[in-house]
């Protein structure tokens, strides 16, 4: 029979100290990047209701960690940080003028998530600016997304910028019905223009609609692609979408982050929850977006407040899985100096502890031998473990002093 006790459950792992002293320095760069800009950290609970994630449709219930509490009710372990947010801006923060800056840096906890260094449990840290509506937010979202990769050390970073209103009005100028419409959003997604070509044949459009369907699959995101892409489009939908991608565009160029965007015109996923703009971030050696976000204009109004919304979150855990794929060595902490005494006078002891809290408060890092080893044990350990300095009080010592 297996040990379980000697291991971690499936999608769960430790973390070492060198992996953990990276993340906390990447958490403290994130605070202090979204503190600038103008956002305060909010903490919601590990255990919610269910019903916060389940009653808007926002997140898929098997894909929610679950419990039953004492009342028999239903709760469920974190697995989300925007909606919590949106439930304290419709509650708690009903009453503060709009607009909000929230950001928040927690694990959550995602069943069946496992593969290609996705885990159920990982950090995600993100931003939500909740009570603005216009391109210049989106902008500021995107940008803020942008620097916060780079913040914990991302070199290589591509972001791509889709709007689920583009999806929303091609199919409503061909004509697509309702029952068809999940299925072309799955093909959009997966690049599957057979099916794309399939579906046209079965809704009867004709050569130019056909052309039109399947670039929402093959766009390069180019100026002249989207001009290509606009001069099709008869929907005023569409069409108003299309003006918002090239005003966030613009705005991006102002902050001189045009480098890192591209547009896909085919980025429909999670369509039910979002609303408006949405982007995705990518780095080499993952083979999942290590940031997303987008505008999500109908989400806090499920919780009783009318207030627009736009965010992003970065999956910190997996950034640094990527980060260490692509040869970034994290080297274990290590102590500045390891101090130890001869047991053979008291009086080295009382000197050796104030010596190490003398040191400890001049701003190093110090370690106090407990053990009583020898000057040439102390030497062979702190060999071992990079300890860079040796101070044994002795005789000799305190002469010297």
């Amino acid at each position: 029979m297996d040990n379980n006790s000697l291991y971690t459950a499936d999608g769960f792992s430790d973390t070492m100290p060198a992996v953990c002293a990276f993340k906390r320095e990447a958490e403290a760069a994130l605070r202090r990047l979204f503190t600038v800009h103008g956002y305060k950290e909010l903490e919601t609970p590990g255990i919610e209701f269910g019903d916060v994630y389940t009653k808007g449709d926002f997140i898929s219930e098997r894909n929610l960690y679950k419990l039953v509490d004492q009342k028999g009710r239903t709760i469920a372990v974190r697995c989300d940080g925007t909606i919590p947010v949106a439930r304290y801006t419709a509650t708690i923060a009903k009453d503060e003028p709009l607009p909000l800056r929230f950001c928040y840096i927690e694990n959550m906890f995602r069943f069946n998530q496992l593969g290609g260094g996705k885990q159920s449990e990982f950090t995600q840290a993100g931003i939500e600016l909740i009570g603005a509506t216009d391109a210049s937010s989106d902008a500021e979202v995107i940008a803020l997304a942008i620097k916060s990769a780079l913040a914990v050390g991302i070199k290589d970073l591509q972001i791509s910028i889709g709007q689920t209103k583009i999806f929303d009005g091609i199919m409503e100028q061909l004509g697509i019905k309702e029952e068809k419409i999940s299925i072309v959003c799955d093909a959009i997604a997966t690049k599957n223009q057979v099916t794309l070509s399939e579906i046209a044949k079965e809704c009867n459009l004709n050569a130019d609609d056909t052309k039109l369907l399947i670039m929402l699959s093959e766009a390069d995101g180019s100026d002249e692609e989207l001009e290509k892409f606009e001069s099709m489009v008869t929907s005023a939908t569409a069409k108003e979408a299309i003006n918002n991608l090239k005003e966030i565009l613009d705005y991006l160029k102002l902050y001189e982050y045009e480098k890192y965007v591209s547009i896909d015109l085919g980025l429909v996923e999670h369509a039910n929850y979002y609303t408006g703009m949405v982007f995705r971030g990518y780095t080499y050696e993952v083979g999942f977006p290590i940031l997303s976000g987008g505008r999500y204009d109908n989400t806090v109004s499920k919780f009783g407040r009318n207030a627009e919304a736009v965010g992003f979150s970065l999956g910190l855990s997996l950034t640094i899985i990527a980060l260490m794929r692509q040869g970034m060595e994290m080297p274990e902490p290590c102590a500045d100096v390891i101090v130890g005494y001869d047991k053979s006078n008291e009086d080295f002891k009382k000197s050796a502890i104030t010596l190490a809290e003398t040191l400890r408060e001049a701003g190093s890092t110090v370690i106090f031998d407990v053990k009583g080893m020898t000057s040439e044990e102390l030497d062979e350990y702190a060999e071992k473990n990079n300890i860079n300095a040796v101070i044994y009080v002795n005789e000799e010592y305190k002469e010297e002093m």
